[in-house]
């Protein structure tokens, strides 16, 4: 669909470094889709380049401190990769948010930095963390994001959620190598110093004794012993 419907007003846009945000006017409306002529930073997906843009971004305690590697200031991180991706269709997003007052609002949002920085923590953190600090920090990021989002910027229960989640970064030290093409973020790649990732035991081939798979039979015994309970007593599972 093309064009503003009749009566409706233009829409209202919000402009910063991470995101431009798009709302009211014919978006009030959840089946419109979005004219191109709405989005202001990115090229449509259609129109971007045939080729795949490579980018590579480097991590120190969780930030993003240098492209392709040349070191940046965290807003140059932003610009460097906001110009990238931008160009590569990379970063547009139409959701329907729960307003904190209770009401559902529909808005469009264009992110290009964000977005491949985030698949680019994302991934390096994968190889970074232990597995139960990257499972406790995901429980806990929706509650981070909607402090932020509700205006709690200085409460002190964001305060405490910061200085957790800064310790988690200590080791989130490496490289991260990402694909950007028409409208797709792809990690194709990830390194680190501090990498828990061990090959010797991650192996599928002869891994020379370093994991003995034998070590598993109880724990998978126990682990299934209510099941086993359960199927004794003839209760189906449902």
């Amino acid at each position: 669909m093309e064009g503003k419907r009749e009566g409706r007003s233009p829409y209202s846009m919000d402009a910063n470094l991470l995101h431009i945000s798009y709302e009211g006017g014919n978006l009030e409306d959840p089946w419109w889709e979005p004219e191109e002529s709405m989005w202001r930073w990115t090229v449509s997906p259609e129109r971007a380049p045939d080729r795949p843009t490579y980018v590579e971004i480097e991590f120190r305690r969780g930030d993003a401190v240098a492209v392709d590697g040349e070191p940046l200031t965290p807003a140059g991180v932003m610009a460097r990769l906001n110009a990238l991706a931008a160009a590569n269709g990379v970063g547009r997003l139409d959701l329907v948010e729960n307003r904190y007052v209770g009401m559902k609002s529909r808005g469009c949002y264009e992110t290009p930095g964000g977005t491949v920085l985030l698949a680019a923590h994302r991934a390096i953190e994968s190889i970074t963390l232990d597995r139960e600090v990257a499972h406790l920090k995901d429980e806990l990021m929706p509650r981070y994001a909607a402090l932020i989002y509700n205006g709690y910027w200085w409460s002190p229960e964001r305060k405490l959620l910061q200085a957790l989640i800064d310790e988690s970064q200590v080791y989130v030290n490496g490289t991260v190598r990402l694909k950007l093409y028409k409208g797709t973020v792809t990690v194709v790649g990830r390194r680190a110093e501090d990498s828990l990732f061990d090959g010797r035991i991650a192996t599928f081939e002869d891994d020379a004794g370093a994991y003995d798979q034998r070590d598993a039979e109880g724990f998978i015994k126990l682990n299934a012993l209510r099941l086993r309970i359960a199927a004794a007593r003839g209760r189906p599972l449902r």
